[in-house]
Parts: C-alpha cells; sequence; structure tokens
C-alpha cells in the first residue's frame, strides 16, 4: 500500500513539473515574441507617424526646438509601444496559465 501512494505522488509530482516546464517553454519563446514585436514597433511606428503627418517634418521640427511637436512624436510613438507590451505580456501570461492547469 505504501509503494502505491509513493508512485502515485511521483506519477503526481512528474506532472506537476511537466507543467512548469511547459510554462517555463511559454515564457521563454513568449518572451523572445515580445522583444522582437516591440524592437519592430520601435522602428515601424517613428515612421508611420512621419507618414500620417506630410507637411510636418518631425526631425526638423525638433532639431528647431519646437517642444510640442517633441512631446506629440514622444507620446504618440511610446504609447503605441506601450500598447504592444500589454498585449505581449497578457499572451505570455496566459500561455504560463494554460500550462500550469
Amino acid at each position: 500500500m505504501v509503494l502505491l501512494l509513493r508512485k502515485s505522488e511521483g506519477i503526481a509530482m512528474s506532472g506537476v513539473a511537466q507543467n512548469i516546464g511547459w510554462a517555463v517553454i511559454f515564457s521563454v519563446v513568449g518572451g523572445v515574441v515580445g522583444v522582437v514585436l516591440v524592437l519592430s514597433a520601435s522602428l515601424v511606428l517613428p515612421r508611420l507617424v512621419e507618414r500620417m503627418t506630410p507637411n510636418l517634418d518631425e526631425g526638423k521640427e525638433i532639431a528647431r526646438g519646437n517642444v510640442a511637436v517633441a512631446q506629440y512624436f514622444g507620446r504618440v510613438v511610446a504609447a503605441s509601444i506601450v500598447g504592444i507590451s500589454i498585449v505581449v505580456a497578457a499572451a505570455v501570461l496566459g500561455g504560463i496559465i494554460a500550462a500550469l492547469y
């Protein structure tokens, strides 16, 4: 009877270890995908903002000391990157929770 309990505990522990292993894999893969998405967003979004405002050269205005353009440009790009980061974090957390249950 004691041997059967120990075997069943071992099977349960290997299941828990397997779930933790999948959670680690999901978090690492999700983290790598998240880093790639955020880096690509930080490269693409400034160009997208420049295309949406064709009559305004943000680089020249910022160099001239136009604080309003610098704040607008920075806030729009930063808000977009934060939004993408929140979506990626939710996806990674969802993968971890799915792996643990």
